[in-house]
């Protein structure tokens, strides 16, 4: 008499829901994260616009980096989903940086004054806006590659271009009117994608 071992199933679906070990639970977390971070920042900017002094200014570099710590998140789930297509590269690139530019806001925010206009900072400086036009990349590679499903296919360029909207209103509508025009962009874009993370992770793991 012989025991032949049952033939593994093929026919089953894997335990974990993404690659890389990123499970819809870790997905779901890193997109609150993604939504926390920005409210942290819209609410600094709703109260006290993007041009300011003193401690307000402080307070919009630290929740800036809230931000971008929240930006990680999202950055985070994107490498691992590969949602750019098999080539990582200006993910990496992407998070360093971003990395860089959550560094300055850090120092910005808690260096006494006479440092934070320190030459050796404004390289650093120039990070943050290079990191939104790196998103912005992403977000198109992203459209473009359809590993992103749904909603989630395409609201990153939404979230993208909060540059392209704010910036213009800042100039022609001035700083009053701005903020709200830029915080409540920040909420349609970035927030809703951490919401759309945090509801529909299944969008963003790859079926092929």
């Amino acid at each position: 008499m012989t025991t032949t071992p049952a033939r593994a199933r093929t026919d089953v679906a894997p335990a974990m829901t993404a690659t890389a070990g990123l499970s819809e639970r870790t997905i779901r977390q890193l997109g609150l994260g993604l939504t926390a971070g920005t409210l942290l920042w819209a609410a600094s900017i709703f109260a006290f616009t993007t041009v300011t002094e003193g401690v307000p200014e402080r307070i919009g570099d630290l929740t800036g980096l809230a931000f971008q710590l929240g930006v990680f998140c999202l950055l985070a789930i994107q490498y691992q989903t590969r949602a750019t297509g098999k080539s990582v590269v200006l993910l990496k690139v992407e998070a360093v940086i971003l990395g860089i530019a959550s560094v300055w806001s850090l120092l910005h925010g808690v260096l006494p004054s006479n440092l934070q206009d320190a030459a050796w900072l404004v390289p650093m400086d120039i990070c943050w806006p290079l990191s939104m036009m790196g998103m912005a990349l992403i977000a198109i590679k992203i459209a473009v590659a359809g590993r992103w499903r749904g909603a989630l296919r395409w609201w990153p360029l939404i979230a993208e271009s909060w540059a392209i909207v704010a910036i213009p209103s800042m100039v022609i509508l001035g700083d009053d009117v701005a903020r709200w025009v830029g915080g409540g962009h920040l909420l349609i874009g970035y927030a809703t994608v951490g919401v759309l993370l945090a509801l529909k992770p299944h969008l963003v793991v790859p079926t092929n």
